[in-house]
């Protein structure tokens, strides 16, 4: 059967890795299509009330890999206006510790005399540490390559940028990091914490190894960027350069199958549609595994199916949205805080106060929260009691927490909404079904995943590599870099990229012809 309809690229999702790469590939004059593959928006609404399914912080604003696509894009000068610098950069707050990280170095040293005067000296040199192997890292992500290396010229080439890092693997006596603090001393959970959440690694936050900490650290300490508008204003800016470049965007189709002939991907089927999509590759933020099974199994390499790495998902994060009253809010809280609380049996939060969302006509104005915990995969079935779980933690910084709720929901438990209503003894809760909430799925929706990779791949950062199980099928998902966070998807997308690039010849010519430093 042949392909009425033919595309270079089929990208499918709409993580942030999926996007970029699909507006670096229109730009770069190939024919792209992208299909969301089931994927939910970023935003839902509930009696009218916007919540949110995700955080919107841009961690990898200041990497190197992002700015080189932004640039690429020509969309410098938008970009800066869609984003707004933190001050405070984060907050941490426990039963004996009330900690922020300002983005004025004066302010900072204030601070860590502050609360930690007896170990100046050690916090310190725990910076200057982050900064010199953030320095290292931001020259070997300056030039473009692939990243984790899967040809012997891609690991020459890579090996080049990478070689004055160190590896995680290894024990290295200049970067002791946080071994210079006293054991269990406070300071390195405001080190840890940060950095957990902004990885998809693991569930314990003292497992993340020395290269990983500094990296995923420092993007919280070098300038914290919020999105105006919020995540669903960072993928309209990124489709509409997909469209403006000749891309085709279809956010609510997936392809139910991959077409393989003679071992290669030549086509999807988009909806369980008969018609076959022809392409010669197909991208996506999935597992290899989820996208071996789009194939049955057929044209899986027996390289993939005897050495490819196990991916294993160990817990996810848990979301709680929230709506309260502006008054409940610490004014010296930042706007991305972490909250640990009193009694260990309660999660500690990422809780984000995120960009005003759409508030009803008549009625009062309200907040937009959203707070984070990670779940063991073991708490995966029993949900029914993280809810109340969340607000307990939560009610440890907002005591008065009760007085001031307007709207609570999670989309990963199942359960229904609770509004609140005003009443002259209170703020009486009363319950929505998710039946009648048509922005969401009357089942639960899948948690992010957090994953453990068996064995760990180039320098002890990667799992799987970008190249996926069946040829002409790549990935840039959670699963390649997720020890790196946002900027390991980023930075997969960009591998991706350059693979495909690479192997067109005429573009390349053309685009060297065409090449100006200078945006316009």
């Amino acid at each position: 059967m042949n392909a009425s309809r033919h595309y270079d690229v089929v990208v499918l999702g709409r993580s942030l890795g999926a996007l970029l790469a699909a507006a670096l590939l229109a730009r770069r004059e190939f024919r792209v299509l992208l299909l969301g593959q089931g994927e939910l928006p970023p935003r839902y609404r509930v009696t009218g009330r916007v919540l949110a399914r995700r955080s919107c912080n841009l961690l990898a604003a200041t990497s190197p890999v992002f700015r080189r696509v932004i640039q690429e894009l020509a969309q410098t000068q938008k970009f800066r206006r869609l984003t707004t610098p933190l001050d405070p950069m984060f907050s941490y707050v426990s039963s004996s510790v009330r900690f922020e990280v300002p983005p004025d170095i004066d302010l900072f040293t204030r601070e860590i005399e502050r609360e930690f005067p007896e170990v100046r000296q050690p916090i310190a040199e725990f910076y200057a540490d982050i900064s010199r192997l953030n320095g290292i890292a931001d020259g070997a992500l300056e030039r473009e390559s692939v990243w984790p290396p899967g040809t012997l010229f891609e690991r020459l080439e890579t090996g080049r940028s990478a070689a004055a890092l160190p590896s995680i693997q290894e024990s290295d006596p200049d970067f002791p990091l946080l071994d210079r603090l006293p054991q269990d001393h406070p300071f390195k959970s405001v080190a840890r914490l940060p950095a957990f959440f902004a990885c998809h690694y693991g569930i314990d936050e003292k497992s993340l190894p020395p290269l990983a900490l500094a990296r995923l650290h420092g993007a919280w300490t070098r300038g914290v960027h919020s999105l105006v508008g919020g995540e669903t204003a960072l993928e309209d800016f990124l489709i509409d350069r997909i469209q403006a470049h000749g891309g085709v965007c279809r956010l609510r189709s997936r392809a139910s199958d991959l077409v393989i002939r003679r071992g290669k991907v030549v086509g999807i089927r988009e909806d369980d549609d008969e018609e076959l999509v022809g392409t010669e590759a197909v991208v996506s933020n999935m597992s290899g595994e989820a996208l071996a099974e789009l194939s049955d199994g057929d044209g899986v390499t027996k390289k993939a199916r005897e050495n490819w790495p196990r991916v294993e998902v160990v817990g996810g994060q848990f979301l709680v949205s929230l709506r309260i009253d502006p008054e409940a809010w610490p004014a010296p809280l930042g706007q991305e805080s972490f909250v640990v609380p009193k009694a260990p049996e309660l999660p500690t939060l990422h809780l984000s106060r995120l960009p005003d969302g759409d508030d009803l006509e008549g009625e009062p104005k309200s907040l937009l929260l959203l707070a984070r915990a990670i779940v063991p995969d073991p708490m995966l079935d029993r949900l029914l009691g993280a809810r109340e779980a969340v607000l307990a933690s939560l009610r440890e910084v907002l005591p008065f927490l009760d007085r001031h709720l307007w709207l609570v929901d999670s989309p990963n438990d199942g359960l229904p909404a609770w509004l609140y209503e005003e009443t002259p003894a209170g703020r009486v809760r009363h319950t929505l079904e998710r039946v009648h909430l048509p922005e969401t799925q009357s089942a639960p929706e899948p948690m992010q995943p957090r994953l453990a990779i068996k064995p760990l791949g180039y320098l002890g950062l990667s799992g799987e590599p970008v190249r996926g199980p069946v040829p002409g099928t790549y990935l840039l998902g959670p699963t390649v870099l997720p020890l790196l966070g946002q900027e390991g998807e980023i930075l997969a997308a960009t591998s991706v990229v350059r693979i495909l690039t690479s192997r067109d010849t005429k573009r390349q010519k053309r685009r060297r012809l065409m090449w100006n430093k200078m945006e316009t």
